[in-house]
C-alpha cells in the first residue's frame, strides 16, 4: 500500500506543449515563462548537471540581467518549495544543478520509450502494433512544445521537438502505406505538404498514397509540383528517391502495390495471421487420389502467380469436407494464414463479393473505416494486403466465376481453393477437379467410424444396404450414421428397413440432386409436428438469414417459444446458428425445407400467411424508425396497415441498428414478396426504409427491388403501387447520380400520384423532381417544381415534407443570387426541423442554412452550420451526406483563403464518396480538390484533379464541363 501511495504522489513533468507539473494528480504552480524555462531547461538535460554558466546563457542569451545569477538561484528556491516533500529532486552540484526524477515522469521520455518500442515492433514485422505505439507517443503531444518560453535554449529545443513530432508523423504515415491505407491518408499528406511544401519525404508518401489509390495522374503532378518548387526556391532537384519513385509509377511497377522493400515475409507473417479453417472432421474417409491431387496443386503456389482449384460436384458430394482435410493438410505451405467463406451460392442470395473481401479485410487487419466502398477498390486493397504473404482462401460453395474472380488473391505464394456445384470451366487458370460419390468401400468405411466397428461388423450386409441406399453421397451417409450411433437401441438392420420402406424415397437418393433432398428426410421424419412445421416456414423467407423476431412473426409465436423450437432445430443439424439470436440454413437444408412445406404444410394458405406475417412485421418495424428518423412525417399514416405487429425501440441509436442489422433481409422479402395482395406493403416496405439508400451502403439493392416491384406493379395495374414504387426508384437513381433516370421516374410518379390521390408520390417525386433541375441548372424549372412539391405536402400536413422543399427552394434562390431570401427560407425549414425535434433531418437543414450563408459571404456562420450537420449525418450512419457536407466545407473554406484546410476536407469528401454517389458529385469534389491545391502550390495535381472532373463531365454531358475547360485554359494556352 505504501508503494502504491508514494507512486499516487510522484512528480510528473511535460514538455510536449505548455511546461506543467504535478504531484499526482494535483497540478503545481510553476511560476513565470522565465521560471519554467529553468524547468524544462532542467528536465531536458536526463538528470545531468547544468552549470550556471550554461543556464544563464540558455534562458538570457548575450543580454542577461545584472542579477542573473541571484534570480537563477531564486527560481531554483521557489522550483523546490512548489514541489514539496520531493524538493530534494531539484539538486545543487558544483554552482550548477540538476533535476533528478523517475523514467515515467516526464512526457517526452515516455514518447521516446513508445518510439523506441515502435521501431522494435516494426524491425519484427509486427507493423500494426508499430503504428499503435507510434500514435500513442504522438498523442502525447499538447500543442506547441515549451509553449511560451522564452530564451535561445528553449527555441532551439522546440524547434528540435517539432522536428521529431514530424518525423513521428512521416514514420506513422508510412506504416498506414504498408498497412494499406493509402486512401485516408491522401487528405492528412495533401494538408501536411502544404504546410511543409520543402520536405520531400512527405510528397513521397503522398506519391505513392495516390498512385495505389488509383489516381496516377495526381501522383505524377505531385512530382511536377516538387520539381518546380525546389527549382524555384532552392535550385536544386528533388532528391533521388523521389525521381525514382516517379520513374516507378510511370512505368506502373507492380511492386508499388507490394509490401514495402525490405520487409521479408517471415516479418508480415507476424503481423495478422487468420486461421478461419473450418474444422477438419475427424472420420475424414477415402478420396485418396483427390487429396493427393489437391494437396500437389496447393504445394506448388510457391514461385507461381497463384494456384487456383475449383472442385465442382452435385450437393451433398463431400466438397466442402474434402477441401477443409486438403487445406489443413497444406497450412504449412502458407504460414500468412488461411481464409474461409461460406459464399451460398446454391441460394437465392449467394453473398456479394463486396461483403467477402470487406471481411477477409477486417481479418487480415484492416480497421472498417479503411475499407472502400466500391468492390473494385476492395479488390484492389485485398491483392496489395496479400502482396509478398502466402495465404490460402478457401471460397466455400462458390455460386460461378463471376461471384469468385475479385477473391483471387493474384499474389504469387497464394492460392484459391474453391467448391462449387458449377464445373467452372470459365475461371481462368484454374485446375478443375469433379468430385463424384464414394466407391461402396470407402462408403462402407465412413459408416463404420461414425457408428462403430462392433456394430457394423454384427450386421455388415445391412450396414452395406444402408450406404446404398444413402446413393453412396457422404452427406446422406453421415446423417444417416449419426442419428443410427445416437440410438444405442436401433440395429442397422432396422435403419435399413426404414429407408428399405420409403422407395420413392430410395429413387429420389439415387437421383441428382433430389438425394440430398432424400437425405434430409432421415432428419425431418423424427421432427414432432410443431419442429416440422417451423422448419418448412423457416426456410420460405429468401434472405441470408433470419433473425428471432422475424421468425418469430413466420411462426406466429412468442420469441421466448420461438427459440426454444428453433434451437432445437439447431440441435438437430436441420439449421444452424449464424450469431446468438439469428439463424440460417445451408442451402440444400433450405431447398429441401422449401419443398416440405409445398409437400406437407395444410392448409396451403399457411405459407403465404406466414409470409405475410413477416412482412407485417418487417414494415411495421420500419415505420417505427421512419417515426423516430423523422417525426411528424405523415408519410407513416400513408403505409398499407399491417396486422402482425413490429419492434418498439427505445431509442433512436437501437432503431438504427436494427434497421441496418436486418437491411439485407428486407429487401429480399421486399423483392420476393412483389405481386398479389402483398404488393402493396412490399412496395411501402421499401418508402419506409428510404435510409437504407440514402446512407449510400443499400443504394443499389434498394435499386434491384424497387425495379422488381414497379414491374410487379405495372403487371397488377396498380396505379398507387405503381406511383411508390417509382418514387422510390426515383430516391435511388439520384442518390447514385443518374439523374436523367430520376427524372423519368419522377414525371411517371407525380402523374400517378395525381391519378390515385396520392400524397406521397405528389410530395416526394415533385421534391425530387426540383432537387435534379437544381442539379441541371434549370432553375425555373426547380422552383415551379419545388414549389409544387411545398403545396402537396401542405396539403398533407407533412410539416418534415414541407421544411424539405423549403430548404430545397433555398437552393433555387441560392442559384439565383437571391442570397437574402435564401437565407430566410432555410430558417424557415430550420424552424421546422427544430420545432419537431428532429435529429438526421435536422441536418438538412443545417446543410440548406450552411449553402445561403456561404452565398451570403457570412463564412464563419455557414462553417458551423456544416460542422454541426457532418456530426448529425455520421451519428445516423449517412456516409453518402457525410461526403457531401466535407465538401461543402471544402468550399466555405477556400473561400475564407484557408486553401491547406479546403484541400483536406476534399480529399475526405473523395473517400466517403468512394463508390457512391455518382460521378457528377464526384467531378465536382475534384473541381474543388483541384482549385484548393493550385492556391497551395501544387498545381500540377491541380490540373490532373481538373482532367479528371472535366472527363467525369462531358461523358455525362454535364454543364460544369466549361467551368473546368475555364480552369485549365491558362494550362493549355
Amino acid at each position: 500500500m505504501g508503494d502504491d501511495q508514494g507512486q499516487a504522489h510522484q512528480l510528473r513533468f511535460t514538455v510536449l506543449g505548455p511546461v506543467r507539473a504535478w504531484r499526482g494528480d494535483v497540478p503545481l504552480n510553476t511560476g513565470s515563462p522565465q521560471q519554467r524555462a529553468l524547468l524544462a531547461a532542467l528536465l531536458l538535460r536526463e538528470g545531468r548537471t547544468a552549470t550556471a554558466a550554461e543556464l544563464i546563457d540558455g534562458l538570457w542569451g548575450n543580454e542577461p540581467p545584472d542579477a542573473a545569477i541571484a534570480t537563477l538561484r531564486t527560481y531554483a528556491s521557489r522550483l523546490r518549495k512548489s514541489f514539496g516533500p520531493d524538493a530534494s529532486t531539484l539538486v545543487s552540484e558544483s554552482g550548477g544543478y540538476a533535476l533528478q526524477v523517475h523514467a515515467e515522469a516526464l512526457d517526452v521520455d515516455r514518447a521516446e520509450q513508445l518510439a523506441g518500442q515502435a521501431e522494435k515492433a516494426r524491425a519484427g514485422g509486427e507493423r500494426a502494433r508499430a503504428r499503435e505505439l507510434i500514435s500513442q507517443a504522438l498523442d502525447l503531444w499538447d500543442g506547441e512544445p515549451l509553449a511560451g518560453l522564452p530564451g535561445p535554449y528553449a527555441d532551439n529545443q522546440r524547434t528540435r521537438l517539432l522536428e521529431w513530432r514530424l518525423s513521428l508523423v512521416e514514420t506513422r504515415l508510412d506504416l498506414d502505406l504498408e498497412l494499406g491505407h493509402h486512401t485516408e491518408t491522401i487528405s492528412e499528406l495533401t494538408a501536411l505538404t502544404a504546410a511543409h511544401p520543402l520536405r520531400e519525404r512527405l510528397r513521397e508518401l503522398l506519391m505513392l498514397a495516390l498512385y495505389r489509390s488509383g489516381r496516377q495522374a495526381e501522383a505524377l503532378a505531385v512530382y511536377a509540383d516538387t520539381r518546380k518548387l525546389l527549382a524555384d526556391e532552392l535550385g536544386v532537384d528533388p532528391r533521388p528517391e523521389l525521381s525514382d519513385l516517379q520513374q516507378r509509377i510511370l512505368q506502373a511497377d507492380a511492386n508499388l502495390n507490394a509490401m514495402p522493400t525490405g520487409t521479408s515475409s517471415a516479418s508480415q507473417s507476424t503481423t495478422v495471421r487468420p486461421a478461419q479453417l473450418p474444422a477438419t472432421v475427424a472420420d475424414f474417409t477415402g478420396r485418396a487420389a483427390f487429396v493427393t491431387e489437391l494437396s500437389d496443386q496447393l504445394a506448388t503456389a510457391e514461385g507461381r502467380v497463384m494456384a487456383v482449384s475449383a472442385v465442382a460436384g452435385i450437393g451433398g458430394v463431400g466438397k466442402t469436407t474434402l477441401a477443409v482435410h486438403v487445406a489443413h493438410a497444406a497450412r504449412a505451405h502458407f504460414p500468412d494464414g488461411q481464409l474461409y467463406i461460406d459464399l451460398q451460392g446454391a441460394g437465392p442470395t449467394a453473398v456479394e463479393p463486396e461483403a467477402v473481401l470487406a471481411s477477409f479485410l477486417r481479418a487480415l487487419g484492416t480497421p472498417d473505416e479503411a475499407i472502400p466502398d466500391a468492390l473494385e477498390d476492395r479488390a484492389a486493397l485485398y491483392r496489395s494486403t496479400l502482396a509478398g504473404r502466402k495465404v490460402l482462401t478457401l471460397l466455400d460453395n462458390a455460386r460461378d466465376a463471376a461471384q469468385v474472380r475479385p477473391l483471387l488473391p493474384g499474389a504469387e505464394g497464394c492460392a484459391a481453393l474453391i467448391t462449387s456445384r458449377a464445373r467452372m470451366i470459365d475461371l481462368e487458370s484454374a485446375h478443375l477437379v469433379d468430385l463424384d460419390v464414394m466407391s461402396p468401400e470407402e462408403a462402407l468405411m465412413l459408416f463404420t467410424r461414425i457408428v462403430g466397428e462392433e456394430r457394423v461388423n454384427a450386421e455388415r450386409d445391412a450396414a452395406m444396404d444402408v450406404v446404398a441406399a444413402c446413393g453412396f453421397l457422404p452427406l446422406a451417409i453421415r446423417i444417416a450414421a449419426s442419428r443410427l450411433a445416437s440410438r444405442r437401441t436401433w440395429t442397422v438392420s432396422a435403419l435399413a428397413r426404414k429407408l428399405g420402406d420409403e422407395r420413392r424415397r430410395l429413387d429420389e437418393l439415387r437421383a441428382g440432386d433430389l438425394a440430398v433432398k432424400a437425405t434430409f428426410e432421415l432428419g425431418y421424419g423424427q421432427l414432432e409436428p410443431q419442429q416440422a412445421r417451423a422448419f418448412r416456414l423457416l426456410g420460405l423467407p429468401d434472405g441470408p438469414d433470419i433473425s428471432l423476431a422475424a421468425a418469430s412473426a413466420v411462426l406466429d409465436m412468442d420469441p421466448d417459444d420461438a427459440e426454444e423450437l428453433i434451437e432445437s432445430l439447431v440441435d438437430a443439424s436441420l439449421l444452424e446458428s449464424a450469431a446468438p439470436g439469428r439463424y440460417r440454413y445451408h442451402d440444400l437444408v433450405r431447398l429441401f425445407a422449401r419443398a416440405c412445406a409445398e409437400r406437407d404444410e395444410q392448409p396451403p394458405s399457411e405459407r403465404a400467411a406466414a409470409m405475410s406475417r413477416l412482412l407485417d412485421f418487417y414494415l411495421a418495424s420500419a415505420a417505427r424508425v421512419y417515426a423516430i428518423e423523422r417525426p411528424g412525417d405523415r408519410v407513416v399514416d400513408h403505409l398499407a396497415p399491417t396486422t402482425y405487429p413490429g419492434l418498439a425501440f427505445l431509442d433512436r441509436e437501437a432503431a438504427l441498428d436494427w434497421l441496418f442489422a436486418e437491411a439485407t433481409c428486407i429487401l429480399a422479402t421486399a423483392r420476393q414478396l412483389a405481386g398479389g395482395d402483398t404488393l402493396r406493403r412490399a412496395v411501402d416496405l421499401l418508402q419506409a426504409t428510404r435510409d437504407l439508400a440514402e446512407s449510400g451502403t443499400y443504394s443499389h439493392q434498394c435499386l434491384q427491388a424497387g425495379t422488381v416491384l414497379l414491374q410487379a406493379a405495372q403487371r397488377a395495374e396498380d396505379t398507387r403501387a405503381e406511383g411508390r414504387a417509382r418514387t422510390v426508384l426515383t430516391f435511388a437513381h439520384s442518390l447514385s447520380g443518374r439523374f436523367d433516370k430520376a427524372d423519368e421516374e419522377a414525371q411517371h410518379a407525380m402523374l400517378l400520384g395525381v391519378a390515385s390521390n396520392d400524397p406521397v408520390p405528389c410530395g416526394q417525386a415533385a421534391n425530387e423532381r426540383g432537387i435534379i433541375a437544381i442539379y441541371h441548372s434549370r432553375h425555373d424549372d426547380a422552383e415551379a417544381y419545388l414549389t409544387r412539391a411545398l403545396e402537396a405536402f401542405r396539403a398533407d400536413e407533412n410539416r418534415p415534407g414541407e421544411a424539405s422543399a423549403l430548404c430545397n427552394l433555398s437552393r433555387v434562390h441560392v442559384s439565383l443570387g437571391n442570397t437574402d431570401s435564401a437565407v430566410r427560407l432555410a430558417e424557415q425549414a430550420l424552424t421546422i426541423y427544430r420545432q419537431l425535434g428532429v435529429t438526421f433531418r435536422l441536418a438538412n437543414g443545417l446543410y440548406a442554412y450552411g449553402l445561403a450563408l456561404r452565398h451570403a459571404g457570412q463564412l464563419d456562420m455557414a462553417l458551423t452550420q456544416f460542422t454541426n450537420a457532418l456530426t448529425v449525418f455520421r451519428d445516423n450512419r449517412q456516409r453518402l451526406w457525410e461526403g457531401m457536407t466535407l465538401y461543402r466545407l471544402a468550399e466555405v473554406h477556400l473561400a475564407a483563403g484557408e486553401a491547406a484546410h479546403a484541400a483536406t476536407n476534399a480529399e475526405q469528401a473523395l473517400s466517403y464518396l468512394r463508390g457512391i454517389g455518382g460521378e457528377w458529385r464526384r467531378g465536382n469534389v475534384l473541381t474543388v480538390l483541384g482549385r484548393s491545391l493550385d492556391a497551395i502550390g501544387q498545381s500540377g495535381r491541380a490540373h490532373a484533379c481538373w482532367n479528371e472532373a472535366l472527363g467525369i463531365f462531358d461523358q455525362l454531358g454535364a454543364a460544369e464541363a466549361d467551368a473546368v475547360r475555364r480552369l485549365l485554359s491558362p494550362a493549355a494556352a
